[in-house]
């Protein structure tokens, strides 16, 4: 399939399967789509309760990272990452380490960065808790977040010295993160409402004390 015959068919409905190249040509920054062996996966929308969820951890581990000088967050849900030839996914919150700061590129990240967020929707859970644990710990993803709101159930690995994930272990129902040391979200915070007050998140985390 030419370049131009797939340029044609983006108008018309996305595309099931194209090499890498294609799919780098084809997928501009207004449309989220993962790539998996030659297979085109378009993300459907999420929910409101996802987009809030996304947003509030996202804007908390940016603000502990900027405040810290500790690197680079991404927390738009729609940053490609290559992980290995021929793969790419969209997680919804990414953060690489400043000494890691050259795998940024300005349309992906090409490699595993060190923390990997996914906030699970009804359509992707095998996904998630499944095929992306396996692909984000065979490309060194140091830890990865899951946050299934639907079913209340948060979990997080990190990648031990045998390159295996290990969960770790939430302490008072609080998760703390190995990456980000001194970083850490009460569980509870993930099954409020839209109206839970961001601020008050981070007061109590130490990332502003006024």
């Amino acid at each position: 399939m030419s370049i131009i015959l797939f340029d044609e068919i983006k108008t018309a409905s996305p595309p099931r399967f194209a090499t890498e190249d294609e799919f780098e040509a084809w997928c501009d920054e207004d449309t989220k789509a993962e790539y998996v062996d030659g297979e085109v996966i378009v993300m459907t929308p999420a929910s409101a309760v996802h987009n809030s969820g996304e947003t509030t951890l996202g804007n908390l581990i940016d603000m502990f990272v900027k405040k810290n000088a500790l690197g680079w967050v991404s927390s738009t849900g729609n940053m490609q990452v290559r992980l290995r030839m021929g793969l790419r996914r969209v997680p919804d919150v990414v953060f690489v380490e400043i000494s890691r700061r050259n795998i940024v590129r300005e349309t992906y990240i090409d490699g595993a960065p060190d923390l990997v967020v996914e906030f699970v929707s009804p359509e992707s859970m095998i996904r998630d808790w499944h095929e992306k644990y396996i692909e984000y710990e065979a490309a060194g993803v140091r830890e990865y977040w899951i946050i299934d709101q639907p079913q209340q159930r948060a979990t997080v690995y990190y990648l031990g010295d045998d390159r295996r994930y290990q969960p770790i272990a939430p302490q008072d129902g609080k998760i703390y993160s190995r990456v980000l040391s001194g970083f850490w979200v009460k569980i509870e915070w993930f099954w409020q409402d839209s109206s839970f007050d961001t601020y008050k998140m981070v007061k109590e985390i130490g990332i502003i004390t006024t």
